[in-house]
């Protein structure tokens, strides 16, 4: 089974992303399934970034904390990530010696082939070569890359990633680091933030998205900006609480409206999110997480936010969390959230991170499920005396929007009558108000999916996990259970309201990037499981299945 750990290392500004794409196409292009991540420091240029590549021969939605290849643009870099290379794997470097060091000197190379401009492509050959990739998979992916700058830019760059592969092929002979023989595998790449999020919104029939840039969720609203025939309205806003008081103001409107926005920016939105509560306004919220508290460390990840999503918020009044775990699930969990905003008519949190946000993967096939859009709005023709607040057996109201008819709509921030007028009539309206809108939240209950629950009975453990950290979980166990051990695994994606479930039978374990445990907490507060342990990962790197492998051992 091929599972070949390539990683890319440099500065900001080196082009480092543009030579991990160009070879993850290619290896695509040879059959093989590529999960791709992204680590980079908050800054334009300098510092240490890396761009990891795992090549496998079917998906894994996991990465690797190790390196059978690493290519090093400065040899600072090289000496800083040597610890990543396993003892059989190979460095290419600028300059230096090593045992299994390969000495390229980019810039030079380039030179020789027309331009110093063209560095990046000669370590793209380079790489291909250590990984044994032919040229005639390199060509075209360069070429495509390249055609946007015109014909002679592409031939040139094509030159110098055949000057890279040649020239680090003759330094490794027969020594490149994987045997990588065609296959008729097709996958192509896919991104949750990028690709997945906005398609699916605008499939679910959101038609405006207000927002204002923090990463790692910039890349939504940018890729409604960038692409019109999404039907999409992208307005970027003066801040977050603007962004969300947007949103809103558009859903009243009748348009299915979302916000994205990280940790900081969410805390700024609290108050209109308690808004939404109280004028019962379904509204989508993306909340991409990356490591606090303040700013943290704004270009990592982390699933710190867990908790405050859920509770977020003055007051009591509803709300869903759900948690997608790779693009398939990002498109599915969307359209869903739409739909249970607008039959709810309540605020629905789409919890992410900055894996799911940088991340690629393989898929062999996605799809976007079928929205609902029937049934939003009452019929205003069957409606005499409108009243927005209309007490109902399901807490949800008839609504009418904005000019749809002569009938008036009131919207209020504070109490309201069932027709939208403020009182402070305590006994006769405001305990039926609230028993009202919490009753949606009991039916919620109701809806919520189950967690994906795997191998539970007769486990000796049960590893417990929400969110992107699935794919990381679902290989360790599978390790595990390869070694005789009798692993359960159960993964939570819709988080809020918690369903009613019954404990399993074995000790729990939960795996999260968090300190503090946040869904172990959840899970003994709202439904008495008795969880053992965490195994937390906090330092701003995704959880990997070795780091839960060695967390069971």
């Amino acid at each position: 089974m091929t599972d070949l750990g390539i990683v890319i290392s440099g500065a900001a500004g080196e082009g480092i992303q543009t030579i991990g794409d160009v070879v993850a196409r290619c290896l695509l292009a040879h059959g093989y399934a590529v999960f791709s991540t992204q680590e980079y420091e908050s800054r334009i240029r300098g510092g240490h970034n890396r761009y990891r590549l795992r090549v496998t021969d079917r998906p894994r939605n996991a990465p690797r904390p190790d390196a059978d290849v690493l290519l090093a643009l400065n040899d600072r870099a090289a000496d800083h990530d040597a610890p990543l290379v396993r003892d059989h794997g190979w460095t290419l470097r600028p300059s230096g010696e090593g045992e299994r060091a390969v000495p390229l000197a980019y810039r030079q190379i380039a030179e020789e082939a027309g331009s110093a401009r063209y560095a990046n492509s000669v370590a793209a050959g380079a790489l291909c070569a250590a990984i044994g990739l032919p040229f005639g998979v390199l060509e075209p992916v360069v070429r495509r890359t390249f055609a946007r700058h015109g014909a002679s830019v592409a031939d040139a760059n094509v030159g110098a990633a055949r000057a890279g592969l040649e020239r680090a092929r003759a330094r490794l002979g027969d020594r490149a680091a994987a045997d990588l023989p065609p296959r008729e595998a097709r996958y192509f790449r896919v991104g949750a933030h990028s690709t997945a999020i906005p398609l699916a919104a605008a499939a679910a029939g959101c038609r405006f998205i207000s927002a204002y840039p923090m990463s790692p969720s910039t890349g939504i609203i940018t890729a409604f900006a960038r692409d019109p025939e999404l039907g999409v309205l992208a307005e970027q806003a003066e801040d977050e609480i603007a962004a969300l008081q947007m949103a809103l103001g558009a859903s009243a409107a009748g348009a299915r409206s979302m916000t994205a926005t990280s940790g900081g920016g969410f805390a700024l939105m609290v108050e209109g999110l308690s808004l939404a509560g109280m004028i019962e306004t379904p509204v989508v919220i993306v909340v991409a997480q990356r490591p606090g508290p303040a700013t943290g460390l704004p270009t990592r990840t982390a699933q710190e936010d867990l908790l405050f999503a859920i509770h977020a918020g003055h007051g009591e009044s509803p709300r869903v969390v759900l948690a997608p775990s790779d693009p398939q699930s990002a498109a599915d969990l969307t359209v869903r959230a739409f739909d249970l905003a607008d039959r709810y008519q309540i605020p629905v949190i789409l919890l992410t991170d900055q894996l799911l946000a940088d991340a690629q993967f393989s898929l062999e096939r996605f799809s976007i499920p079928k929205a609902s859009l029937a049934g939003r709005f009452a019929d205003p023709d069957s409606i005499r005396e409108y009243r927005r607040f209309a007490r109902t057996e399901t807490g949800v109201s008839p609504r009418l929007y904005f000019g749809q008819s002569e009938h008036l709509v009131c919207l209020d921030s504070d109490e309201h009558t069932e027709d939208g007028h403020i009182t402070e009539d305590l006994a006769g309206v405001r305990r039926p108000m609230v028993e009202k809108r919490l009753e949606k939240g009991r039916r919620l209950r109701q809806e919520i999916a189950a967690p994906e629950i795997d191998g539970v009975e007769g486990a000796e453990v049960v590893v417990i996990g929400w969110g992107s950290t699935k794919g990381a979980i679902e290989e360790a166990v599978d390790e595990l259970r390869g070694a005789g051990r009798p692993i359960g695994r159960i993964h939570f994606q819709e988080l809020w309201p918690l369903p009613e479930l019954d404990p399993p039978g074995a000790p729990c374990v939960t795996a999260e990037g968090n300190a503090t445990g946040q869904l172990a907490r959840l899970l003994r507060a709202e439904l008495g499981w008795p969880i053992d342990r965490t195994i937390a990962r906090f330092d701003g790197l995704p959880i990997d299945p070795r780091t839960i492998v060695e967390g069971l051992r």
